[in-house]
C-alpha cells in the first residue's frame, strides 16, 4: 500500500462510507457528522443503489438502515457480506453485522450514528450544506465498474467493455426487486447467464431456478408442461404433473424462447402474470404461487406484436425492466478475457492450454455470427486440434478469416 493512500484505497486519508436508507433526512444528519469526521459520503435510497455505490466506490464502511424499500435488510447484508467482505456492515442503531471486519474508525462511525440519532427532525439538504460548507457526493445516476476478467460482482459476466458494465449495473438494480425482466439479444449472447445473475442477485437466490425452452417443447404439450396436468386430462396423461411454474414457486422461472410461445398460450400467461394464480389442465381448481418471471428471446417481440403473432399486452408485461445482451462483435475487446475464461474452464478436465497471440488476433478480428457460444466451441475444437502441444496456434483456429 502507497504511503498517500489509507485502507481503501483513498488519497490523503480519506475514507469512503455509504450510507443506505430510505429515510432522507436520516441520511442528511449522517452525512453533515461523517463529513465532519473526514469521511467521504455516498448516499444510497435503497439495496440496488447501495450496491452500486459499493462496486464504484468500494468503500471502508456501509451504514444501512434496518428496512430498505428494495431488498429484505438480513437478505442485503448477506449479499454485502458475500461481496464486500473487506467492508465494516453496521446498522443505523449501532450494531454490527455479526462475522464482518471491524473499520480502524469503527468508533467515528458509532459516534456519528448516536449523533444523528440525538439530532432527530427534518433537516434540508440546502440549509445543512450553506450551514457547513459541505462537498457531498451525489447519489449516483450512472455507474461504471472495472477489474479482472469479469464484471464486478457478478463473475458470470466476462468482460471489462463499457456494454458490459452496464449490463451489469442493470443486473444490480432490477436484481432485488420483484419486476418482470424481459432479456434480449442475438443467439448465443448469453442469455441465460444473464438470467441467472438476476437469479443469484435477488432474494429468491436460495429457492429454484427453473428453465423452460419454449421452442423445445412440441405446441401440444407446452402448456401442460407450464402449468401441469391431471392423471386423464389428455391421451397418455397417466398420472398428475406438476408444471414449471407450480415448480418455481418461491423462485424464478426462466422462460427462453419466449417468441415461440403459441398465441393461445400466450393468452393464459399474461393472466398468470397479471395475478399469479394458475389452473392444471384438465383441473377446476385454482391455486396461487409466487413465482418471479424472467424471459428471454432473440426475436424483437415489438415488431411481431405490430405483426400480430405475438400479443402486445403480453410484451409490455414482460418488457417491464428490458436488458440487452450485446453480441460478441459489439465488444470485441472482451475476447481476451473470454479466451482465458474458456481455457481455464476446459483445464478443469485436462492440461491446461495457453494461446498463441496470432491465434488471439484472428478471433478478435472474426465478426462471431455465433456469438460468445461460438468462440467457446472454436477454442473446445482448437485445443482438440492442437493435441499434444500445450499452445493453441492459428493453424488450430478454424474460423472464416474475412469478416
Amino acid at each position: 500500500m502507497n504511503a498517500g493512500t489509507n485502507a481503501s484505497g483513498a488519497p490523503g486519508g480519506v475514507r469512503t462510507v455509504v450510507v443506505a436508507s430510505a429515510d432522507s433526512s436520516l441520511r442528511a444528519r449522517l452525512r453533515v457528522s461523517l463529513t465532519g469526521l473526514r469521511w467521504q459520503v455516498r448516499e444510497a435510497n435503497g439495496g440496488a443503489e447501495a450496491m452500486a455505490q459499493m462496486d464504484m466506490a468500494r468503500p471502508e464502511a456501509l451504514l444501512m438502515d434496518t428496512w430498505l424499500p428494495d431488498l429484505e435488510a438480513g437478505e442485503f447484508a448477506g449479499l454485502v457480506r458475500s461481496m464486500f467482505p473487506a467492508v465494516d456492515l453496521l446498522r443505523v442503531d449501532g450494531a454490527a453485522e455479526p462475522g464482518g471486519v471491524r473499520s480502524p474508525r469503527r468508533n467515528e462511525l458509532l459516534h456519528a450514528l448516536r449523533e444523528a440519532r440525538d439530532t432527530g427532525g427534518v433537516v434540508e439538504r440546502v440549509e445543512l450544506e450553506e450551514a457547513h460548507g459541505l462537498t457531498v457526493v451525489p447519489p449516483i445516476r450512472e455507474t461504471r465498474v472495472s477489474g479482472g476478467g469479469a464484471t464486478a460482482g457478478l463473475p458470470e459476466l466476462v468482460g471489462e467493455s463499457m456494454v458490459m458494465q452496464d449490463l451489469g449495473m442493470m443486473i444490480r438494480l432490477v436484481a432485488p426487486r420483484t419486476a418482470t425482466v424481459l432479456i434480449e439479444g442475438e443467439t448465443g449472447t448469453g442469455k441465460e447467464v444473464v438470467a441467472k445473475a438476476v437469479h443469484r442477485m435477488s432474494a429468491r437466490a436460495l429457492k429454484s431456478f427453473t428453465v423452460l425452452n419454449c421452442a423445445a417443447i412440441p405446441e401440444s404439450l407446452l402448456e401442460a408442461e407450464l402449468f401441469g396436468h391431471t392423471r386423464g386430462a389428455f391421451t397418455g396423461a397417466v398420472q398428475s404433473r406438476t408444471g414449471r411454474i407450480e415448480a418455481a414457486h418461491g423462485g424464478t422461472l426462466f422462460l427462453d424462447e419466449i417468441g415461440e410461445m403459441p398465441l393461445g398460450l400466450q393468452a393464459k400467461m399474461l393472466r398468470f402474470l397479471e395475478c399469479g394464480e394458475l389452473q392444471r389442465v384438465g383441473d377446476n381448481e385454482v391455486m396461487r404461487v409466487d413465482v418471479r418471471v424472467i424471459a428471454a428471446t432473440h426475436q424483437m417481440l415489438e415488431k411481431r406484436a405490430d405483426e400480430g403473432t405475438f400479443r402486445l399486452d403480453l410484451y409490455h408485461r414482460l418488457a417491464v425492466f428490458p436488458l440487452t445482451v450485446p453480441a460478441l462483435r459489439e465488444r470485441a475487446e472482451d475476447i481476451p478475457a473470454l479466451v482465458e475464461f474458456f481455457l481455464d474452464a476446459m483445464g478443469k478436465d485436462a492440461p491446461r492450454k495457453r494461446i498463441s497471440a496470432r491465434a488471439i488476433e484472428m478471433l478478435v478480428e472474426y465478426a462471431w455470427p455465433g456469438n460468445v457460444r461460438e468462440l467457446m466451441h472454436v477454442l473446445e475444437r482448437g485445443a482438440i486440434l492442437a493435441g499434444d502441444r500445450q499452445v493453441i496456434d492459428e493453424a488450430d483456429i478454424r474460423i472464416r478469416r474475412r469478416r
